[in-house]
């Protein structure tokens, strides 16, 4: 079999798998917690292994993101955490992705990124910060990611360009490559009010293109097709998305009590037509609702 390395799938809803597939209760729906547990972290392993044997009969490689998204000072302040204790879960979740690379061994090409979620709700954009506030508040979780030996750090459900840039500059503090991911709305604006193609190019100024790319993700396909203007220049810099099973909006979600994963097939379709809009797209995957068969079904773009 042909490896393609500038193809790599990602995971899906790990949350939403987490909690409606697996029947794990996830407190202020954070996965973080189970790095804590031996039934934890094997829940976690047993989560991660279907996208790695996808990654492998399609030849492709995988990305995957430590389940550190809530783990920032706030949301561990609800669930209990300590800063000190936050920064050791930091290091579990590299650890966990670590030995889950020695486990397949080169097959497929692993690539373990920590992840950074907002400090607030990746639904809403809340209480904002400034690029700087933002910088010094992620800071402390994204030196932990580079020292423990991620390979990257994401930025994933950022929902405005402030945040954004600080977790972008913190990266560069901690020598280490950054990928940035918003959620955007039904309108392709994100939360903040903002097109998505600014927010880029906002970023982009302010960082001097640092990031090593951007990212979609927590919106169906439907909801950005529209604003991804084929002679925008920014669109070269998206390279990967994650998008929802569900055309639902956010609010609709938060409302929702029984899990809408859509139909793998047709949001496969979506993604192909993306493909043709993103010239870059080499990163896809799957963000709410969606899992191993919704991410098997989309990476079909590249044998279409």
């Amino acid at each position: 079999m042909t490896v393609h390395p500038e193809r790599f799938i990602t995971d899906g809803g790990m949350e939403t798998c987490l909690i409606f597939h697996q029947g794990v209760d996830l407190p202020h729906f954070a996965s973080f917690p189970l790095l804590d547990r031996e039934d934890g972290r094997s829940a976690l392993l047993d989560y991660f292994r279907p996208y790695v044997d996808s990654a492998r009969e399609l030849g492709v490689g995988i990305v995957l993101d430590t389940p550190t998204w809530r783990a920032n000072p706030d949301w561990g302040e609800k669930l209990g955490y300590s800063p000190d204790a936050l920064l050791r879960i930091d290091g579990l979740g590299v650890e966990l992705l670590q030995e889950l690379r020695r486990e397949i061994g080169d097959s497929p090409p692993l690539v373990i990124s920590g992840c950074v979620g907002p400090r607030g709700d990746g639904y809403q954009v809340g209480e904002e910060m400034t690029a700087e506030e933002a910088r010094r508040y992620h800071s402390a979780q994204v030196h932990a990611f580079a020292e423990a030996g991620a390979d990257v750090v994401s930025g994933l459900t950022l929902t405005y360009a402030d945040e954004a840039i600080g977790i972008a500059h913190a990266a560069v503090d901690a020598e280490v490559p950054s990928v940035l991911s918003f959620t955007v709305e039904t309108d392709g604006r994100l939360p903040s009010g903002q097109p998505l193609g600014e927010a880029i190019e906002q970023v982009d100024a302010a960082t001097h293109g640092v990031a090593s790319h951007f990212m979609v993700n927590c919106a169906h396909p439907s909801h950005f097709l529209h604003v991804l203007d084929p002679d925008a220049s920014w669109l070269e810099r998206i390279h990967g998305v994650r998008a929802n099973a569900s055309r639902m909006s956010h609010a609709e979600l938060d409302e929702a009590d029984v899990l809408d994963d859509g139909d793998p097939e047709e949001l496969a379709l979506c993604y192909r037509e993306l493909q043709e809009r993103l010239p870059n797209l080499s990163v896809v995957g799957g963000c709410c609702g969606t899992d191993h068969r919704h991410v098997r079904a989309i990476a079909g773009i590249w044998s279409a």
